[in-house]
């Protein structure tokens, strides 16, 4: 049950990052204003994309608050670390950012973290 949530939190963590970034792109830039936050709010719910990311936010939450039930925090934590792994490779992949070599190790560092933690 542990793996099955940890998997979850990593899915739905992932999954919402990606849409969230993708769509705030598409919106351009917001500006830190009472304006701003009011066309802000109007973005999210025009854009269902975004709408998503935020539901996958809500999943990866309640998946991470059974986790820590069942699970001590010291798991907890670095198993869904994962989740800066696979998004890494994602945001290269899907989004096509620049990842750098130091970027690669960073996220091979975590990857190794997580294998010790899990193991």
């Amino acid at each position: 049950m542990k793996w099955l949530l940890v998997m979850a939190i990593v899915a739905a963590t992932v999954a919402s990052d990606l849409l969230q970034s993708y769509e705030m792109k598409r919106a351009g830039e917001q500006t830190v204003s009472a304006r701003g936050y009011g066309k802000l709010l109007q973005t999210i719910f025009r854009q269902r994309l975004l709408i998503l990311g935020v539901a996958g936010n809500a999943v990866s939450f309640f998946a991470f608050m059974a986790l820590v039930q069942r699970e001590p925090l010291s798991f907890a934590v670095p198993a869904s670390a994962a989740s800066y792994v696979l998004e890494t490779i994602l945001a290269w992949l899907v989004l096509r950012e620049n990842i750098n070599l130091r970027r690669a190790i960073g996220a091979a560092i975590v990857l190794a973290g997580v294998v010790l933690v899990g193991g």
